[in-house]
């Protein structure tokens, strides 16, 4: 019937009306004749319900015409009540008669707001429709059920329903038409309609009883029919209305309220039927229809749940086919409801245990019978299924309830109580963890693994740290590790999404993050930012800010390390969460994952431990803190370090020779070893970390306030050292050798000396080289240990070196009756001299002095440097430092022999040594020139480059000039071109083979080029060793930056240019003999830095002229022929500082005429030779700050300009002619002398220029503003007549044809 009008009807019949749609709907249900029977059986409910639909529009639109005439007619509407209905009808007959409202009625516009997006419009809508209904239905009772528009009122909706029998009998039309409306409603996806019909629904069924809920449970499935040829949004809209429908039958309090007024009523049971056959329809629609049950059961009491819920057979059925089938909503229900009853019947089916308790549900066995159901629940992901709630309250209210009872009592059984409790949880978490969360879900595919990380992060918020570490088990580390370490799985984002939640969760709790930290390193053998891809463990450690945080992890690290089921009480099974086809791995992989795994945790720990102190520097708020607060801190942080001292002294450097516990009586600590034995590796990691830990409290002592007195980390570690060796069950991890046990014992006897004569002493600088002293004792102790028979000589050297220094130790020593540790101190005499000390000096430093040149015995600083050079080549880092530091407060005590012996390490090439091995003899010279066969090299091959080398300058020289070469500089050529093949041969051998014969000398021959490389030729063949090349340089930078500290304290003394030209020999070598870059930018930024820039330098006459005139000679070179741009820099530099120390000695001009003559060869050579790369700008600048130089070079340069062959060159001589006569403002006197004197010259260069005009623009216009400053300078010196007298007739005509205007003013 869908595009056909209905026939019109007079609105003032209903009945009619009525009967006439009944009959319409009858037509259309007819039987077809039997030609037309397939076809009828093929026409669906759809187009049944599109003929509903138009109908229902046609009764609008009449509705709305009926509003309208209403509006019309209102003064009609106020007729007297006596007149009769049949005149009323007269008077509207023509047109058709509309009825007129005079009682309660139903508006449309209700219906309309119900489905607003606005909540409060709903709200109101629904509560307008009621009021309006009830009114309805009050005057339809009260008309005894005659039709409404008998009882004086009615509006054309209320004549639009007439339909069959529907149950709905006791209602007024308008009503049964607005139930009908707002079932159909719910059944829509429009805007909020489904909301805002279902509240209406519910409102009017709570408001009007004689609405049967039978009828409506009828209804509701007949309105929204459902099929299995269904498909798509209809069948879905449907189907979500009957749930929408059912849940406002239960919400409108009717079912709970018919059975209690008459409990033998099988509403419920019929309700709880339909329902569950509504779930059954549809997967989406069972946990939904479970919550609608379960909300029927909040109303209901514990008897009606028991008998009516339990008992109906959809319940039954679906409980006895749940576990099998694996049903999550059935669970969920089921534990819903024995939450809300507490039967202790078998009525759930496998899904409960019988008797029912958590301890009972959460056993191994019953998880793993319901296994299935907690699998099926993904289908509703990303939102985690309403059973997960469930569990989780089950798994932590006791937890819960136990810390009330915690803190509301103190009794002891109630302590019991709540520890047998929490045990009794922990179990039932560790079960539930492994069956479902380990067992079930993280072996099974993505999508359960995406739930099991849920499901923990909802767990983790409410669990104690100890509960923490049972659900972060090794498989779900390892099962995190394997999604985080493949960035392409579809699992990344839910893994990293997890780790956030997992760190916020616990980024305020400091036990919480230490649980979670110890239990990712423990299951990932201290690997899990390495394996994830992420900082979470280094971010979480970082956290760790006070004093009494720090101290709880690492106590909770420390207790991980000696843990000997740490590792092993979990097997090696991380393969197990990639799938179900690899649960058992190889022998090999839980080899791999037992002792090496442990190892891996174990170095972690150590290298952990130690980084905290990170988190409790004072440098960055250490200037805001008053002295009380600073004494906090530091008193909180010596807390820690001697915590972290300890234990890394125990582990390291001992090992209990009965069990693996001891207790100390003095110290009153108990120290505890992991029974498996501590490896080698790991002790020397201890060892390692143990140095680091004294370097930075010794650096830590330089940024505390001066009047707050700091803990004294160094000398606590020495006592505590001396304590433990006092313990008969306590021995060191190895026996020394006698020799490292010597020096062992020296180390403890010296170190204890200086501590107490420092506390004697008092603050000042021989304390300070006491306390300098004293850490580097220490820091030797360790490397003894860590090092057999490696250090033992240089240890005993120190020691005899602070008895030197510190002569008053052996005094204190001799008359406190300790026994000496070495023979040679009892020779010590008060003024420092004596035989039994120098033989003793000399000989512990016979291997280190054969370069010596001093036939006298050395000096206490020689010694002590020579024994630094000993060991800085393979030293650790702190040990450096702390000879940094002892070499700080004496390097002002250093001789000249112990600073060659440094800087010839500087110096020493691994190839160029071997090469030139025969020629250096005289190395050990005191002049303090660069080596002349050396320099002399590196210029030569600086000269011999070929043309692709010249830079810029030398592209706009004259073409006529490119083939002219000096022959003295072709010879030198072909001499240095020689030269390099064999350097190359010699270096193409080596790198070709590498044994020692092939270099042409043996490692005694090398031992004599200097002994302190002996030990890194020794090891060149070592596997897996550094290079000899990187263990040089590296040696390199560490004296490298003893002699930084040296300049940096004595930049005004003498030995200051020695270290300057062995530097500057290393520093021109290291970038023709491909150096390292981080060596040429160390020794460049010292020379520029510590020696040109300081505020002071070398001066008076101690410094001879001709050592600063051949130094200056070779930087001159280097300026203007390094083909380096760094080296040519650093050489003018070089001369600028070297002229600053010519001008402070007081030298005739006869004695500086040499001076001159090197700056006047390097000028010729700019004229002469296309190869010069001198820059014009730093002659220039040489000149503005020496005047004298300009002087003397200024009738040279006139006169050597014309030789130059390069126009662009000529012009660039201009500007230093222009730059000399500058620098005589306000010396005219000399200034007129001199010009006077070199008049007849320049008038020949002005005609020389001005002939050679140049036909570039620019260098024609700086020519002529050449001629004009001449013209000014020669007018302020009165010489205006002199010098137009020496310009002959052909330099006038010049000057008048290219000058012009200015030429003419000058004339004037």
């Amino acid at each position: 019937m869908a595009g056909k009008k209905r026939p019109s009807i007079a609105l003032a019949e209903p009945e009619a009306a009525a009967d006439g749609s009944s009959s319409q709907e009858e037509a259309a249900a007819k039987p077809a004749p039997a030609a037309e029977a397939p076809a009828k059986k093929k026409k669906l409910s759809m187009e049944r319900k599109k003929q509903r639909k138009e109908l229902d529009k046609e009764r609008h639109r009449q509705s709305a015409e009926s509003d309208a005439a209403a509006a019309k007619l209102k003064p009609q509407q106020q007729q007297p009540a006596e007149v009769a209905p049949e005149a009323a009808a007269a008077v509207a007959a023509p047109p058709p008669p509309v009825p007129v409202m005079s009682g309660p009625g139903l508006h449309m516009n209700v219906f309309r707001d119900l489905a607003s997006p606005e909540a409060s419009h709903r709200e109101a809508a629904a509560e307008a429709l009621v009021a309006e209904l009830r009114q309805v239905q009050k005057a339809y009772e009260k008309s005894g059920r005659k039709g409404e528009s008998e009882a004086g009122g009615g509006d054309g909706s209320s004549q639009m329903e007439a339909e069959k029998d529907d149950g709905l009998e006791n209602c007024a039309p308008s009503v049964r038409y607005a139930i009908r409306r707002l079932i159909r409603g719910i059944s829509s996806s429009r805007e909020f309609a489904r909301q805002g019909f279902a509240l209406g629904l519910t409102v009017v069924l709570e408001a009007i009883h004689a609405i049967s809920v039978e009828a409506i449970m009828k209804l509701i499935p007949n309105l929204l029919e459902y099929s299995a040829s269904m498909k798509g949004p209809e069948a879905k809209d449907n189907l979500l209305g009957r749930l929408f429908g059912f849940g406002s039958i239960v919400r409108s309090g009717r079912v709970s309220g018919q059975w209690a007024g008459e409990k033998s009523s099988p509403i419920i049971k019929d309700f709880v039927n339909e329902a569950v056959k509504l779930g059954s329809k549809k997967r989406y629609l069972t946990e939904p229809v479970v919550a609608v049950i379960l909300d029927l059961a909040g109303k209901l009491p514990e008897e009606a749940i028991l008998s009516e819920i339990l008992e109906a057979p959809g319940v039954q059925d679906w409980f006895n086919r749940a576990a099998d089938a694996g049903d999550p909503d059935a669970l969920y229900l089921a534990l819903k409801l024995q939450e809300k009853t507490n039967a202790q019947k078998e009525i759930f089916g496998k899904l409960l245990p019988y008797p029912f308790s958590p301890e009972i549900f959460f056993a191994e066995e019953h998880l793993r019978s319901i296994a299935a159901c907690f699998k099926e629940s993904t289908f509703c992901l990303p939102r985690i299924h309403s059973l997960w709630l469930v569990i989780t309250d089950m798994l932590v209210q006791e937890v819960a309830s136990q810390s009330d009872i915690a803190t509301s009592s103190s009794k002891k059984h109630k302590k019991n109580k709540k520890g047998s409790s929490s045990e009794d949880t922990k179990k039932n978490l560790h079960t539930f963890c492994e069956v479902i969360i380990e067992g079930t879900l993280l072996l099974s595919s993505h999508d359960r693994k995406h739930l099991a990380f849920n499901i923990l992060l909802n767990l983790l918020p409410r669990l104690s740290p100890s509960s923490i570490q049972v659900i972060l088990s090794s498989k779900v580390v390892h099962g995190l590790m394997d999604v985080l370490s493949n960035e392409s799985s579809w699992l990344h984002n839910a893994g990293q999404h997890f780790l956030k939640e997992l760190v916020s969760l616990v980024s305020d709790d400091n036990d919480r993050r230490v649980a979670v930290i110890i239990n990712l390193q423990k299951y990932s053998s201290g690997r899990f930012d390495c394996m994830s891809k992420t900082k979470t463990v280094k971010d979480l450690v970082t956290k760790f800010r006070s004093g009494q945080d720090c101290l709880c992890l690492v106590q909770s690290l420390m207790s991980l390390f000696v843990d000997e089921s740490s590792v092993t009480d979990e097997p090696s099974d991380q393969s197990q969460t990639t799938d179900e086809n690899s649960e058992v791995g190889s022998v090999e992989d839980k080899d791999l994952f037992g002792q090496g795994s442990a190892d891996l945790l174990k170095s972690w720990i150590v290298t952990t431990i130690p980084c905290v102190l990170k988190n409790l520097k004072l440098t960055s708020k250490g200037n805001s803190l008053t002295d009380s607060e600073m004494v906090k801190c530091i008193e909180e942080k010596f807390q820690v370090q001697t915590e972290v001292l300890k234990f890394l002294a125990v582990q390291g450097l001992f090992s209990a020779s009965l069990g693996y516990e001891v207790t100390s009586f003095e110290l009153h600590e108990k120290f505890k070893w992991p029974k498996p034995a501590i490896s080698t590796s790991i002790r020397n990691e201890c060892i390692g970390q143990l140095q680091f830990l004294i370097e930075d409290a010794q650096k830590d002592e330089t940024l505390h306030v001066s009047e707050v007195k700091s803990n004294d980390l160094g000398f606590y570690f020495m006592r505590f050292i001396n304590t433990l060796c006092n313990i008969p069950s306590v021995s060191l991890f190895r026996t020394l050798s006698t020799n490292d046990d010597n020096a062992f014992k020296k180390l403890l006897d010296v170190e204890s000396l200086l501590f107490y004569e420092e506390r004697k002493v008092g603050p000042g600088l021989e304390s300070t080289k006491m306390h300098a002293m004293r850490y580097l004792l220490i820091q030797l102790l360790l490397q003894v240990l860590l090092h057999p028979d490696e250090y033992w000589e240089a240890a005993i050297d120190v020691t005899i070196c602070c008895k030197k220094s510190f002569p008053s130790i052996v005094q204190n020593d001799n008359s406190s009756g300790q026994p000496s540790n070495e023979g040679g101190v009892e020779g010590f005499n008060e003024d420092g001299s004596g035989k039994s000390n120098e033989d003793g000096l000399e000989e512990c430093n016979d291997d280190v002095s054969d370069d010596s040149n001093e036939d006298g015995p050395l000096e206490f600083m020689d010694v002590l440097v020579q024994t630094f050079l000993s060991v800085l080549p393979h030293v650790s880092g702190p040990v450096c430092f702390s000879i940094e530091q002892v070499f700080r407060v004496f390097c002002d005590e250093i001789t000249e022999t112990g600073l060659l012996d440094m800087l010839r390490v500087v110096k020493i090439d691994l190839k160029g040594s071997r090469r030139q091995s025969g020629s250096d003899d005289d190395e050990d010279d005191a002049c303090v020139d660069i080596e002349d066969d050396d320099e002399t090299i590196v210029e030569d091959e600086e000269v011999g480059d070929t043309d692709s080398a010249a830079d810029g300058l030398d592209e706009e020289m004259d073409e006529d000039s490119a083939d002219e070469e000096d022959e003295g500089q072709d010879d030198l050529k072909e001499t240095v071109e020689h030269e390099a093949k064999d350097g190359d041969d010699a270096e193409a051998t080596k790198d070709g083979d590498d044994s020692d014969d092939s270099d042409g000398m043996d490692d005694d021959a090398m031992f004599r080029i200097d002994p302190y490389i002996a030990r890194i030729f020794k090891e060149r063949n070592l596997p897996g060793s550094e290079t000899r090349q990187s263990q040089l340089m590296r040696f390199k930078l560490r004296v490298l930056t003893l002699l930084e500290i040296y300049l940096q304290r004595n930049t005004g003394k003498n030995l200051v240019l020695e270290v300057y030209s062995f530097l500057m020999q290393a520093f021109v070598k290291s970038h023709s003999a491909d150096g390292s870059e981080q060596f040429k930018q160390r020794i460049g930024g010292i020379l520029q830095k510590r020696i040109f820039r300081a505020k002071d330098y070398p001066k008076g006459d101690a410094v001879e002229l001709s050592t600063l005139e051949s130094l200056l000679e070779k930087v001159l070179t280097l300026a203007s022929r390094s083909r380096y741009n760094t080296v040519a820099s650093v050489a003018q530099n070089a001369a600028f500082w070297l002229l600053k120390i010519i001008n402070s000695k007081s030298c005739s001009k006869q004695e500086l005429a040499s001076v001159v003559d090197k700056f006047q060869y390097i000028l010729t050579d700019y004229f002469n030779n296309k190869k010069s790369r001198l820059k014009l700008g730093f002659v220039k600048e040489v000149v503005r700050r020496n005047p004298w130089i300009g002087e003397e070079l200024f009738g040279f340069v006139l006169q050597k300009i014309g030789c130059s062959k390069a126009e662009y060159r000529r012009v660039q001589t201009l500007e230093l002619v222009d730059c000399i006569l500058k620098s005589w403002a306000g010396d005219d006197s000399s200034a007129s002398k001199l010009l006077k004197k070199h008049m007849s010259q320049l008038c020949e260069l002005i005609q020389e220029v001005l002939t050679k005009i140049p036909e570039n623009k620019s260098r024609r216009q700086e020519v002529r503003r050449f001629c004009t400053r001449v013209f000014q300078t020669v007018t302020k010196l009165n010489l205006k007549e002199r010098f137009q007298k020496k310009l002959n007739p052909e330099t006038l005509s010049l000057c008048e044809a290219q000058l012009g205007a200015a030429f003419v003013r000058f004339q004037k």
